[in-house]
This record gives structure tokens, sequence and C-alpha cells, in this order.
């Protein structure tokens, strides 16, 4: 499992003009599923992303977590996060699982992580884009700030 994270001031996933997930301040994460990818990584992969801490304390220093902050995660599949171009132009998706085995471990992440953000105080919002569709993300990178979460 691959995130692609990113802090951001706002983010938002449009289909056909029409907005169905949006954040303010907050992280985007770009979510690649492999082949061998379980529960297990993510769960993993849901408590790390909400204790990442990329955000400002009182000293300016990298130093707070969404679960301090608040704000939102804005979730978005993405299986062009496996592409390989150790040969050629064309990147190969061949490490991306296919849609049977990546939605359900993509939904089964997208409540993971709602489930431990509904706890949080303040409350931390989760939007998704939609598995699958031909989407455009929007969003405006703070910092810029982006990690690279790979387990």
């Amino acid at each position: 499992m691959k995130l692609v994270i990113q802090r951001v001031t706002e983010a938002r996933v449009d289909i056909a003009g029409s907005t169905v997930g949006s954040i303010s301040y907050g992280l985007c994460a770009l979510v690649g599923i492999t082949h061998t990818d379980t529960l297990a990584q993510c769960e993993w992969m849901a408590e790390k992303l909400l204790a990442l801490r990329v955000f400002a304390d009182e000293e300016g220093k990298m130093n707070r977590s969404l679960r301090d902050t608040g704000g939102g995660i804005l979730l978005v599949s993405q299986f062009t996060l496996y592409g390989d171009l150790s040969k050629g132009t064309r990147p190969s998706y061949i490490d991306a699982a296919r849609p049977e085995h990546a939605e359900p471990l993509f939904q089964a992440f997208v409540d993971m992580v709602r489930t431990r953000a509904s706890s949080c105080q303040p409350p931390i919002d989760v939007a998704t884009g939609v598995f699958g569709a031909m989407m455009q993300v929007h969003l405006i990178n703070d910092g810029p700030v982006t990690i690279i979460l790979e387990r």
C-alpha cells in the first residue's frame, strides 16, 4: 500500500463537473493498493495517517497531527501510484491491484480512517472520491508539504 500525502489548505474531487468530496485545511492522500496488501496494512496506514505530525506547533515546528489540530482528510484511490517505468516510457500497472481486490481494501481503509477520525477532539472530517471514476483532484498544497508513506 502506498500513500502520497499532501498538507493542504483546501482540496476537492470533482466528477463530471460536480464536487463529490471536499475538505478545507488538512491532508489529501492519494491511495494506491497492490496485490499483496491486507487489512492489517490498512490499519497501520490509517493510524499513521492520523498521527502524521506535519502541522506547526506554537514554535512553528512541524510537531502536530490532525488529532491535535482538527481539519479534514480527503482520500482518493489512485492505481497509477503503482506505475512502473523501469522499461520504456509507457507505465506498466502490473503492480496495481485489480479492482476486485483494491476496491474492498480501499473502502476498508476509508472506514478505518473514519472510525478513528470520529473519536478525535476536535473532530476530523473525512471525504473521498469515487473508486474507479475519472476524477479531477483540486488542491492547494500548503508549504508545500508532501510525504510518501509505503508499507
